[in-house]
């Protein structure tokens, strides 16, 4: 099912995409899950540190969804480098060696440090010991962030012109317990799940409602728009009105590796499964919606 591997993504979709239309309407994106990291980064820390910025094994830990048909987009490129799931003009004025020249949008995430391009990572480690070239910053944008989020478009496209409508999930992974620096809630002990649709704003509340009561089924602690209510993906794409619903999942690490090592241990299985078997009732219940 993988249908090509690009520089800044791979693409998991039917092998007749985009020929084609694809067979799900429901489409799935791993911003965070790429481990490639470019040799022009250069940043001042180590590689094991670097890896505490990456959502380790959430694209696999979504994989059962891929084997009945549900496409996928994963980045290569590591968080770190650029961040997906920001916006474009979340510039952190304080990385440059130059004033920017485009619009800069200082959004809370900047203030945190965690702009498009990463400044420190949750501890308040600083990533680099030197500033970044505009020319940099803008080969990271025109390299990665642009076509990751022209796959995710031209996927959810492809779904919504089939079916009429389209869900999208935005997979991330988060600590058992929020970093200094990594929102506003630092050292919040977290769920083991957080569904963010931007209070409503990026999907009709029965997609993130229909998740809830599953997750709740098998056990699992979940909040709904509490600590995280969605980002960039979320925001860029999700449109209920327009039949296109957004709707990103947060996975609590501890659920399924050693948040040190970063190595699965004996829960991963388990929450493979659900989650493919939470796919599984999605893409059933979205068929009844769209029949």
């Amino acid at each position: 099912m993988l249908k090509t591997q690009p520089l800044s993504y791979r693409l998991y979709a039917p092998d007749n995409y985009p020929a084609a239309p694809v067979s799900s309407p429901l489409v799935l994106d791993s911003p965070h899950s790429g481990t490639t990291y470019p040799p022009d980064f250069a940043p001042a820390i180590d590689f094991g540190a670097l890896r505490t910025a990456e959502d380790t094994w959430i694209d696999d830990l979504w994989s059962g969804a891929l084997e009945i048909g549900v496409p996928m987009v994963a980045a290569s490129f590591p968080r770190a480098y650029i961040d997906a799931n920001r916006a474009a003009d979340e510039i952190d004025a304080l990385l440059l060696d130059a004033p920017w020249d485009g619009p800069l949008n200082e959004t809370g995430k900047v203030k945190l440090g965690k702009g498009l391009i990463w400044r420190m990572l949750d501890d308040g480690t600083p990533l680099y010991n030197r500033k970044l070239s505009l020319a940099e910053v803008h080969h990271r944008i025109d390299a990665c962030w642009k076509p990751y989020h022209q796959a995710v478009g031209q996927l959810l496209d492809a779904a919504h012109q089939r079916f009429g409508k389209v869900w999208h999930i935005n997979c991330h992974s988060m600590p058992s317990v929020a970093g200094a620096y990594a929102t506003d809630k630092p050292a919040l002990v977290h769920p083991d799940f957080v569904l963010g649709d931007r209070d409503g704003s990026t999907s009709a509340p029965e997609f993130r409602q229909f998740v809830a009561a599953w997750l709740r089924e098998k056990g699992y602690n979940v909040t709904e728009n509490d600590p995280y209510k969605g980002v960039e993906l979320v925001r860029a794409f999700g449109n209920p009105v327009a039949g296109r619903h957004s709707l990103q999942i947060e996975v609590n690490r501890k659920l399924y590796m050693d948040e040190v090592t970063l190595r699965p241990h004996e829960g991963y299985a388990r929450l493979q499964a659900d989650l493919r078997g939470l796919s599984e009732a999605l893409v059933a219940w979205m068929r009844g919606q769209v029949a």
